[in-house]
């Protein structure tokens, strides 16, 4: 996985380096991006130890993060990554992920989506691609059903959030007997947006 470029219409998904600090902390200002996630970038202090941290990850081979760009600008507007991999499995989860609230609402993030998948499934040939969001995030649920996941559970009492907050994580996945239905299904979207 050390060399992966994901090219789609609008977007290009390619592996974080030390030199994208400035422009993840360029789009990571909006604090309604923070809301239900596990942690705040909010200075520039938090966003080199953020990338720090990701690429320590990715030289251990536990994670994988890629920053999101938009094509039309070559812009960062985001990121996500691969993390808990099980290579034995042939599973891993797909997170950590955060977009500019300008995006929201538009094929982004499925796009973004479909290329992440359709490499777990196609490139690596895994088996299980999971995604997990909080019990009050009720956007990135909607967002992950609209894919075509199917939700497995509510693992209760599962994390405590920065503030204190107890969360509920609710699980999904992908697998590889469902990928040929889900990727029709994320394809006929993309359409509708018109790519």
């Amino acid at each position: 996985m050390e060399t992966i470029q994901l090219i789609g219409n609008d977007v290009l998904l390619r592996l974080m380096t030390k030199d994208d600090v400035e422009g993840i902390y360029a789009s990571c200002q909006d604090k309604r991006i923070w809301t239900h996630m596990s942690q705040t970038l909010q200075t520039k202090e938090d966003v080199q130890a953020y990338v720090k941290q990701a690429l320590v990850n990715r030289e251990a081979g536990t994670e994988y993060p890629f920053v999101i760009v938009l094509r039309a600008t070559n812009e960062i507007i985001g990121s996500t990554r691969f993390f808990d991999i099980a290579t034995a499995h042939k599973s891993l989860e797909l997170g950590h992920t955060w977009l500019h609230p300008s995006v929201w609402r538009t094929n982004i993030n499925t796009e973004c989506k479909y290329l992440l998948l359709s490499y777990c499934f196609e490139q690596l040939q895994y088996q299980r691609v999971q995604i997990k969001t909080g019990h009050q995030n009720t956007r990135s649920q909607k967002a992950i059903e609209r894919i075509g996941a199917t939700k497995e559970g509510i693992l209760r009492n599962h994390m405590i959030r920065p503030n204190g907050e107890v969360r509920h994580t609710v699980m999904y996945s992908v697998v590889q007997e469902e990928w040929p239905e889900v990727k029709r299904h994320i394809e006929g979207l993309m359409k509708k947006y018109g790519k």
